[in-house]
């Protein structure tokens, strides 16, 4: 018996126990492969001694002050650090509990600043189709994935959604990359219009998007594109780099390797490495500045904001990113696993493409590789894998929906970017095993 809320009430998770390194071992003495590092969370992988360190350290001097009354060093320390090695222009971080409360944030913010600088009449947000910015109602309705959206719409507020950079599916025979990715990016042009070229506070996006997508990044020119479409109508760029940043695409910021400078940036997952819930939401100087000379005062807040541990944990696992060079080891390692992926399935009549930037990897699976038909959705193939996966000593993180919210199957690696060469054999001999056992005879 058990009180506990889980997941999924018909399914029983054994107990997990024990992390080191790359595994979890389970109360059995099974141990599993953190493939997909949780939710791309556990950057570092598990039991690092360092972090628990800077942990107890804090948690002995200060576990805990409210920042309506104080700040603490351990969140100016960590503010400090980011900022260091942010985009240009990023000059405040705000610390929340995790990527859905730093969505809801800087929706709130990009309001306000409209709002306090004389341009309340701007409300829209545009955003993606296939994206996922979190769990919370505004995030939930800033997200663009129609399965998570569907039982709770009549609650969520009217977003617009265009089409995400995806080149497996969207870009035509005849046409180039960049050509793809520049009809791609003026599509924002051209909502912006409809809506009303002053109507519109801020477009949201995922430089490589995650979950509901399976790992894709946009064309190369498409951000820069986005970013000349935003400054010309007076339109915020908020970067959602909840999954794909803090190093987990090859640069710590996951912008950086488009060279695009956002307004807001929100951050989580990899900047606790699981050790901590704990995420950000970094805003540039003119933003910051126009509530500071305006109203002074964020109408925003949570209980837990810059909590002292959870800085001090995140700021443990963020020096460590960057002094060992973890970004770099994240693009090397990657190349490595696609290298493996692709030897082992690239020719696997079921899997349609490899995709990814770093230790930021999808699969995505059809039933005809030629007309990239998809499963039919009730055969439930990324539900399968998980369970073959799982079964075989393997995490990953496999989604539905791929296409348009129902149609489409895909699985995420990401991996913590402390695997070595032999984890990489690892993973692509489980994934073996789970594709034999859950999918179709060819």
């Amino acid at each position: 018996m058990t009180h506990n809320f889980p997941r999924h009430s018909k399914i029983t998770p054994p107990v997990a126990i024990a992390g080191a390194g790359c595994y979890i071992t389970d109360s059995t003495g099974k141990q599993y492969f953190d493939g997909s590092g949780g939710a791309a969370v556990s950057c570092l992988g598990h039991g690092d001694a360092d972090i628990a360190a800077a942990m107890k350290d804090q948690i002995d001097k200060l576990s805990f002050a409210h920042t309506s009354f104080f700040t603490s060093p351990p969140a100016e320390a960590l503010a400090d650090l980011l900022i260091a090695n942010a985009p240009s222009g990023i000059d405040r971080v705000y610390f929340v509990s995790g990527g859905s409360e730093a969505i809801e944030a800087s929706l709130k913010l990009a309001r306000q600043y409209f709002v306090e600088t004389g341009s309340p009449q701007r409300t829209h947000i545009i955003a993606r189709k296939q994206s996922y910015h979190g769990n919370t109602l505004g995030a939930l309705a800033a997200g663009g994935n129609a399965w998570r959206r569907d039982q709770f719409a009549p609650l969520l507020f009217t977003a617009s959604h265009i089409e995400p950079c995806y080149r497996y599916r969207g870009k035509a025979d005849d046409e180039s990359g960049h050509a793809y990715g520049q009809r791609m990016a003026n599509a924002l042009e051209t909502e912006i219009l409809r809506l009303g070229a002053d109507k519109v506070m801020a477009f949201l996006a995922e430089p490589v998007v995650g979950a509901t997508l399976g790992a894709v990044a946009a064309e190369a020119g498409y951000f820069t594109r986005i970013r000349e479409i935003c400054d010309h109508y007076g339109v915020l760029l908020i970067l959602d780099e909840v999954m794909c940043g803090m190093g987990r695409t090859g640069s710590l910021f996951a912008c950086d390797h488009d060279q695009v400078r956002p307004d807001i940036i929100a951050i989580a997952k990899g900047l606790g490495a699981g050790y901590q819930p704990v995420g950000a939401m970094l805003c540039s100087k003119d933003i910051y500045d126009a509530i500071a000379t305006g109203s002074g005062f964020f109408q925003h807040g949570h209980t837990y904001l810059a909590h002292p541990v959870a800085c001090a944990a995140a700021h443990a696992v963020l020096s460590k990113i960057i002094e060992t060079g973890l970004p770099s080891r994240a693009a090397m390692m990657g190349d490595r696993l696609i290298q493996a992926l692709q030897s082992a399935f690239g020719q696997h009549p079921f899997i349609g493409d490899i995709r990814g930037r770093g230790l930021f990897i999808g699969m995505e699976f059809v039933a005809d590789r030629t007309q990239k038909t998809p499963f039919d959705p009730a055969f439930g193939l990324h539900r399968k894998i998980k369970a073959a996966a799982f079964e075989a000593g393997l995490l990953c993180y496999p989604m539905g929906g791929t296409i348009d919210g129902k149609n489409g199957d895909h699985l995420l690696l990401a991996p913590p970017f402390i695997l070595e060469d032999s984890h990489i054999g690892e993973i692509t001999d489980k994934l073996a095993i789970a594709f034999d056992a859950a999918m179709p005879p060819a």
